[in-house]
């Protein structure tokens, strides 16, 4: 059966009954599932993650985006996470039956829906109409408050939606892409010009892993900072390796890791890989994994019931 995940960011972590009413939306549906929420009240962001039939889905998607447009208002957002819309990120990963192609046309229905409710929208990552907005990063530099300019501007005429901002709702970027595990390293530091460096050093653009992406933010509940990550091939730039090197780069200010943070999921192979690292194990497999072998016997027992 076909079936494709979603993950929307909305610019709310904050206030716990607008986030509910946005998740809201994607409970007690038929074909589709909310695996995963997380507010984060530093980042004032909140992460869904759902799976399900891509119709199922895409309604869903764009019911949660009529809401969150109705509670959340930019002009007065605070978060230590860059953004530029209500509704952030719409970004769409295939999971069974599924292509990349197919989470591409999905993105642009979906662009093109929230384009026509008075919001620009913009195509990155696999959907990204010019290779000037494939990364995430360069769509969304000005964030929110440079965004009244930045849109008049020729090059960054949004892909759907009006040639203006959104005062209220900001603007939205929708992709399709690989799986992205998204991997924060807290600091025992609230200094976040060190987290800065950290960040600089380890991410591709600057001359880092070439699969990670990073920002240095301020935890200021926690009196931390924090080096945030997307890793967005895991099967290229390991996990482990991320970790090891804001480690190494920390050591050098003289400072150490608190702990780490995994927002939304990960593939089993991601947790494999770094199992085998830290356990210096050689050719580990998922299927020496117990539980793998459980929801294998499951499924085969699942399928003998629907086709007796």
């Amino acid at each position: 059966m076909k079936r494709v995940m979603c993950i929307p960011n909305y610019s709310e972590g904050r206030d716990l009954k607008k986030v509910e009413k946005i998740t809201e939306c994607f409970r007690a549906k038929e074909n589709i599932k909310l695996i995963d929420y997380q507010p984060d009240a530093d980042h004032n962001r909140l992460v869904v993650e759902v799976i399900g039939e891509p119709e199922a889905v895409i309604d869903a998607v764009l019911e949660s985006v009529k809401v969150a447009t109705e509670v959340i208002d930019m002009s007065k957002h605070k978060g230590a996470h860059p953004r530029m819309g209500a509704v952030d990120v719409v970004p769409f990963v295939p999971v069974t039956e599924c292509t990349t192609e197919e989470c591409v046309e999905y993105a642009k229905r979906v662009g093109k829906a929230i384009g026509d409710m008075g919001i620009p929208v913009y195509l990155y990552e696999d959907a990204a109409s010019t290779p000037a907005r494939k990364n995430l990063a360069k769509v969304r530099k000005g964030q929110y408050e440079g965004f009244f300019d930045k849109i008049k501007e020729d090059e960054w005429k949004p892909d759907f939606g009006p040639q203006e901002m959104n005062e209220k709702s900001g603007a939205t970027a929708v992709a399709a892409r690989f799986h992205l595990v998204a991997f924060n390293v807290n600091l025992d530091t609230p200094n976040l010009e060190i987290a800065d460096k950290i960040a600089k050093t380890v991410r591709h653009i600057g001359g880092g892993l070439r699969f990670v992406k990073a920002i240095g933010l301020e935890l200021e509940e926690k009196g931390q900072t924090q080096v945030s990550m997307n890793l967005v091939n895991f099967e290229k730039t390991a996990i482990y390796q991320a970790l090891e090197m804001v480690k190494s780069e920390a050591k050098r200010y003289g400072v150490t890791v608190v702990n780490t943070e995994l927002i939304g999921l990960l593939p089993l192979q991601a947790l494999v890989d770094s199992a085998a690292y830290y356990m210096q194990i050689d050719g580990l497999k998922q299927e020496q994994v117990l539980e793998t072998l459980l929801i294998e016997e499951w499924y085969k027992w699942h399928l003998k019931q629907i086709y007796k």
